[in-house]
């Protein structure tokens, strides 16, 4: 890995090449690179790639990487001729340059006559050969039998910010194979990642061969079908979406039973890491102790405090750091796991674990007796203190989950921040000398429900927390995006969930750069035709602009527009979900009665997400008759609750009144769960259609005059929904629930008056 420069000097590095560089590139059509350079020079002219291209390598430590651009255009149908010298003009060439300081770094020097690749490392050859296989055009990817391959003149200099730059995979929960973790690695690859975190075990399979513990696999490896099985079929069903249903390779049935599974063999995985080091990127290891082992311990029960599975709580009993058979049983474990993985990093897991069973388990009251540890979180840390020594005898770097701060932690091991509700701890970590990986849920998280939000999200997420020196914040590595793999049982539900706001993490920890993402969605644009030639299923882009329910009192028009060229919008108004044959939106469409539209972008055979727009016709409700008062009453309810509609039976701990719909959380007891209502009246200046959008995670419902405006209900992460409501001038009731199940406190809500600009509720609104 890169020895990390501190932050401030690579981004006063990076702002002095951007002023040498022409910022105009960003959205020159000749360079629609992700990530972007850090320096790129527009040059006139291209150079033209033929049979009678000399491939040369200068410096024979770039021979990989050489010839896997030889590769790229040979299966294009170009093979390159190897030369031991660069001829007068029409070659690419491969040489070391000593000037270059970051293993990752290049330059790229491409003019009408040849092509220089430049580089202190095989590492930087490689990042150069994606960058010319993004300069080529799409066709590149496949099998099409070229003549040529163009490509613009540029030069290029170009190094990553962060050394850390990763994907997360569960294959616990539902399978992959080792095929399709091949492509996941060649996209990596394309867009100068260099990490791939597997999550390879959890309470719902075993993935990985162990040799010294067989029935890991035999029978650890396969399931009962679940309840994350059965709703991916029952929404398949629902949703009319074929990408939930499970995939069939990896059913079984056995002795009446059906089962759910798979794993991968040593052998297999061996070759993985091979392909995943060919193309410079490390493949990170979890194996998720000592909590998230119920699949182990259904086999060796030995490894719990307690006998049994699924007690305590929400999570799965964990396997018990009282006995010397624990460590015995994870210690040969990762042996084969440290001779399957060459890497750095191995991930321990240790997030999620339910400590019940080992405050009254005999053989933890002794050991936390005899060591002076007072409380289990101390006694996770002895776990993890343990294994950690272990990893470093064996010249293995310990990855945690940010639990494993909880109880103290060493300065050494590497923490992975993931508890957006806990703001504090990758600063705590980073204090503490710790190494931080930044993976919060929010954006980060990829299983979470992508919106018209999600891409600009994690375009603009800065992994530095607030609170850091500089110094404090060179302890900030490098972030990746997660994806759990619950509700993703196909590798085409997989791709939608990841694209296209995948390609916009780099932006952040390649090129740190989150202030041109206008120019970031021209250059994305460029990338949807070569996701196509690759195969790919991603997520079609969001039809904005659209008003989930809407209400009219004599007549409304439905006029969606196409949010990218090439897509056409379809819709029905029978209930069912459009398809390709189903009505072209092409002109205005008249509403004059109610009306359920379900309304879906098309590109060829890929289907955007399907919207349902509702039009009802709505007399405008009068105003408020009684007495008027200001601000609003706030009523605060502590608990976990699913649904806003659970506040309806319970009674309030306290209220209070505010003049705003801010979450005032000096109220809340420091809870991360609870609920809130506000009451009161909200008065509009005219006559008409109010448009209201309410953002919110978790849930909330917008009630005007005791009806639904808007219903964002649910336990979710932050997400936008809108309706509108037909009002007479003046007050009228208002009601807005809200719960919280996990401490992201967003509540938004703002308003659009009739022929007006969408704007924030302020408090005027309630006086």
């Amino acid at each position: 890995m890169m020895k990390r420069l501190s932050l401030l000097a690579l981004m006063l590095l990076a702002a002095q090449l951007l002023v040498n560089s022409s910022l105009l590139a960003q959205s020159n059509p000749r360079y629609p690179l992700i990530p972007y350079p850090q320096e790129l020079q527009e040059r006139s002219g291209n150079f033209t790639v033929t049979a009678q291209t000399a491939l040369v390598v200068k410096d024979k430590v770039f021979t990989g990487e050489a010839d896997q651009l030889a590769s790229l255009f040979r299966q294009a149908g170009i093979a390159l001729k190897k030369l031991p010298k660069a001829p007068a003009k029409g070659y690419i060439q491969f040489m070391a340059d000593s000037t270059i300081t970051q293993d990752e770094g290049y330059s790229l020097d491409i003019s009408n006559e040849r092509i220089l690749v430049r580089a202190k490392q095989p590492s930087g050859a490689f990042r150069a050969v994606q960058t010319i296989r993004q300069l080529a055009p799409p066709a590149i990817e496949g099998k099409n039998a070229l003549k040529l391959v163009s490509l613009p003149a540029v030069l290029i200099r170009d190094f990553p910010v962060y050394a850390y730059r990763g994907m997360h995979v569960d294959v616990s929960r539902h399978f992959f194979t080792i095929d399709y973790l091949k492509k996941f690695i060649d996209r990596l690859a394309l867009y100068k990642f260099n990490k791939l975190h597997l999550h390879l075990t959890d309470d719902q399979g075993w993935r990985v061969e162990i040799k010294k513990y067989p029935l890991l696999t035999e029978k650890s490896a396969w399931r009962v079908l679940n309840n994350q099985d059965t709703v991916c079929m029952r929404l398949a069903k629902e949703t009319d979406n074929p990408d939930m249903e499970l995939d069939k390779r990896f059913i079984r049935t056995t002795d009446g039973v059906t089962e759910y599974g798979g794993f991968y063999t040593q052998d297999q995985l061996r070759a993985l890491v091979k392909y995943a080091k060919a193309r410079h990127i490390d493949i990170v290891p979890e194996i998720d102790m000592p909590g998230h082992m119920d699949a182990a311990i259904q086999q060796y029960p030995f490894l719990a405090c307690t006998e049994g599975g699924w007690k305590g709580g929400p999570f799965t009993v964990p396997i018990c750091p009282c006995k010397e058979t624990t460590f015995e049983f994870a210690e040969n474990i990762f042996k084969e796991i440290f001779d399957i993985f060459p890497y750095e990093y191995v991930h321990l897991g240790a997030d999620e674990v339910n400590k019940s069973s080992w405050k009254n388990y005999t053989d933890c009251k002794e050991l936390m007796e005899k060591e002076g540890l007072k409380s289990v979180e101390e006694l996770q840390s002895y776990f993890v203190h343990r294994m950690e020594k272990f990893f470093n005898a064996n010249g293995k770097k310990l990855i945690g989950w940010d639990e494993i701060l909880e109880g103290g932690v060493s300065s050494t091991a590497n923490v992975m921040y993931w508890r957006s509700w806990v703001p504090k701890a990758p600063v705590e970590a980073a204090k503490n000398g710790n190494k931080v990986i930044m993976t919060p849920g929010n954006p980060l998280y990829f299983d979470a429900a992508p919106d018209q939000y999600a891409v600009r999200n994690v375009y603009r997420f800065n992994p530095i927390p607030k609170g850091l020196t500089e110094a404090e914040a060179a302890n900030i590595i490098g972030a990746q995006a997660n994806i759990w793999s619950e509700w993703i049982p196909t590798e085409n539900r997989l791709e939608y969930m990841t694209l296209p706001r995948m390609l916009a993490l780099p932006e952040v920890l390649w090129t740190n750069r989150q202030n041109d993402y206008d120019g970031f969605l021209e250059r994305l644009d460029a990338h949807y035709t070569r996701l196509d030639t690759l195969k790919t299923k991603y997520r079609l882009p969001d039809i904005e602009g659209l008003v989930e329910e809407n209400v009219f009192v004599d007549k409304a028009r439905f006029y969606p527009s196409s949010p990218a060229a090439g897509l056409v919008l379809r819709y029905t108004t029978d209930g069912q979900a459009p398809t390709k044959s189903s009505p072209i939106v092409d002109k205005p469409i008249s509403v004059t009665a109610s009306t359920l539209f379900k309304l879906a972008a098309f590109k060829g055979d890929l289907r955007g997400d399907v919207y349902n727009v509702r039009f009802k016709q709505q007399a405008l409700l009068p105003a408020f008759s009684g007495a008027t008062t200001s601000g609003l009453t706030v009523s605060y309810y502590p608990g976990t609750f699913k649904s806003t509609a659970d506040l309806d039976a319970q009674t309030a701990a306290s209220s209070w009144s505010q003049t705003n719909l801010e979450v005032d959380k000096s109220r809340t007891s420091g809870s991360d769960v609870f609920g809130l209502r506000y009451k009161g009246l909200i008065t509009v200046p005219a006559d008409g259609v109010y448009t209201f959008f309410l953002k919110a995670d978790d849930g909330a419902v917008l009630l005007i005059d005791g009806q639904m405006v808007v219903d964002n209900d649910g336990l979710h992460s932050a997400k936008e929904k809108s309706g509108q409501a037909a009002l007479k001038s003046g007050a009228h009731q208002f009601e807005l629930k809200f719960i919280e199940g996990g401490g992201g406190y967003t509540l938004e809500l703002e308003a659009q008056a009739p022929f007006g600009s969408r704007k924030v509720i302020s408090p005027a609104w309630f006086q």
